[in-house]
């Protein structure tokens, strides 16, 4: 979606380096706790919330997503079709410039 600069490591030499940094394992534990209770939120709301919630929440807390990311890429992450996230935009538009 972006240029970006990525690292690539091998599983044996990625757990090596949890086995020899003091913290690490605790962090990376600590990383991916996070990001299991960030996909049972997001789960949670694809259940609960309304596509708009879902776009508003994705706007108020990843606002660079928006930027960067192609709208049928949001549309699938809030789970709706892109002329859906289309309305929804549009109506959020309309709601905010009242």
């Amino acid at each position: 979606m972006t240029d970006c600069v990525c690292w690539k490591i091998d599983f044996e030499a990625f757990q090596n380096l949890f086995k020899k940094i003091k913290g690490l394992s605790e962090l990376g534990r600590s990383w991916m706790t996070e990001r299991l209770f960030q996909c049972k939120q997001h789960a949670i709301s694809m259940i609960t919330d309304s596509a708009s919630e879902r776009y508003l929440s994705l706007q108020n807390n990843y606002p660079q997503i928006l930027q960067h990311a192609p709208l049928k890429n949001i549309a699938s992450y809030i789970g709706v079709t892109d002329t859906s996230l289309s309305r929804i935009r549009r109506e959020i538009l309309k709601t905010s410039s009242l």
